[in-house]
């Protein structure tokens, strides 16, 4: 299979060589002379590789670098410039370009550097490996590399930070690696840190203890998961009174209940997650960079759907299959047009998001086939949001696609934010902030 390469430059001269050259070399090739078109096309599909001017016409080469960089985090880009410096290069690099190609381009250096950034990210580099409990779906390549990752963690007791978008399965891939672990008989906890106001986080993190005459102790989650695993999920929100003792927890291996007098041993394996920015958290002071280090041993980034969907043929499968058992309801099948309406969509609420459509479409389109009409239909509300990805805007687009599809689910739950909190599987409180930051009325939504 050809592997494709996009290119990016507003001099229609170099566009032409480079494709000539590359096509020679047996790629297969889309050339742009702007920002918005390549985003655009990204949106639809995923290169092998892109090469990318510093500047195209006014539009900043490193701006639309971080833009690609947000749709494919692993996706290899190639800077080019006629102006190149050590300066600029390094920046480059440190906002995840793989090389950096001064012009006039050599075109031996031009293939040599494309052959070796994609080989970087070959997936036969990926050894052989056997998860004893895979209940990760997929079988892309980035997928593969989350489950070879999974592998490598469950074989230690390193502490595993892991990043990745709502809806792109850390809970799920934080049990993976306990279950997969030396520690599996053990108790695995979870506690979401957005979960609880501070004073009673504390307690429900690390227990507590009355000094009475008959004392009363209750142990909290990390006592709870004693000789196992504590998944700390959204750990980017614990206020940094709590993120310090968090730290000196890891550091000392005790724990202190609160209203406690005496330190408890605690052998506890530590599985954090985020989908914040926490570079930019660290920055604005708001989470400490030791607790990072502490936290970040083993980093594993999970791809959102859209950089995998390849996968969704069988995740539709799993979730018609899964929806029709749990609801009780006749079989169905999608046909090829309403898997294809479903693959062409951007999924910013990603794996939970499509299992939240399949069952809706489940449930409500009648007969045995789900058509391309149901699915257009289901996915009615995000015109908006899709017209936005069509002009490049993909920071407004991603806040479209999810203020839509929190409205939809509520409309569902008819209001009831418990409900859609559970079907969003995000905290009460997490969902309020998003009505509150997407300028969401709950009561205009339920009006007459």
């Amino acid at each position: 299979m050809q592997k494709l390469i996009y290119i990016l430059d507003d001099e229609k001269e170099i566009r032409k060589t480079l494709r000539v050259i590359l096509e020679d070399e047996d790629y297969s090739v889309e050339d742009f002379s702007n920002g918005k078109t390549l985003l655009k096309a990204l949106s639809k599909e995923r290169p092998s590789l892109v090469l990318l001017d510093v500047w195209v016409g006014k539009e900043d080469g490193l701006q639309i670098l971080l833009e690609c960089k947000k749709l494919y985090p692993s996706l290899p880009i190639v800077m080019i410039s006629g102006h190149g410096t050590i300066e600029l290069a390094v920046n480059a690099t440190k906002k995840g370009a793989v090389d950096f190609l001064e012009k006039p381009l050599s075109i031996e250096k031009v293939i040599q550097t494309i052959e070796s950034s994609i080989e970087k990210t070959k997936d036969n580099e990926i050894p052989n490996f056997q998860l004893e409990v895979d209940e990760i779906l997929g079988e892309s390549p980035s997928i593969t590399r989350v489950k070879f990752a999974v592998y490598q963690a469950a074989e230690t007791n390193a502490r595993v930070f892991i990043y990745g978008e709502n809806g792109t399965g850390k809970e799920l891939t934080a049990r993976s690696i306990h279950l997969n672990s030396k520690r599996k008989l053990e108790p695995y906890i979870e506690l979401n840190c957005a979960s609880l106001p501070e004073e009673s986080l504390e307690q429900e993190l690390f227990g507590s203890e009355s000094q009475t005459e008959n004392p009363e102790i209750k142990p909290g989650k990390w006592e709870q998961a004693q000789n196992g695993t504590l998944f700390l999920d959204e750990v980017c929100d614990l206020s940094l009174a709590l993120q310090s003792k968090v730290l000196k927890a890891i550091l000392d291996q005790k724990i202190e209940r609160v209203g406690g007098k005496d330190s408890v041993p605690v052998d506890v394996r530590i599985i954090a997650a985020t989908n914040s920015n926490v570079e930019e958290a660290i920055r604005e002071g708001k989470f400490r960079e030791d607790l990072f280090y502490a936290l970040n041993v083993i980093p594993l980034e999970l791809p959102p759907l859209r950089e995998r969907n390849q996968d969704i043929p069988l995740l539709v499968e799993y979730y018609l299959k899964k929806s029709i058992s749990e609801n009780h309801l006749p079989n169905k099948t999608i046909d090829r047009e309403g898997l294809d309406a479903l693959s062409s969509h951007f999924w910013p609420g990603n794996v939970r998001e499509l299992a939240n459509i399949i069952e809706r479409l489940s449930i409500l389109v009648p007969g045995e086939t789900i058509r391309a009409k149901d699915v257009k239909e289901a996915l009615h509300g995000f015109k908006k949001a899709n017209e936005m990805v069509a002009r490049g805007d993909l920071k407004h687009a991603k806040e479209e696609f999810e203020r839509q599809y929190i409205i939809k689910t509520l409309q569902i739950c008819e209001g009831n934010v418990t409900r859609t909190s559970k079907a969003l599987g995000i905290e009460r409180t997490h969902l309020y902030r998003k009505l509150r930051s997407l300028n969401i009325s709950v009561d205009q939504l339920t009006e007459g």
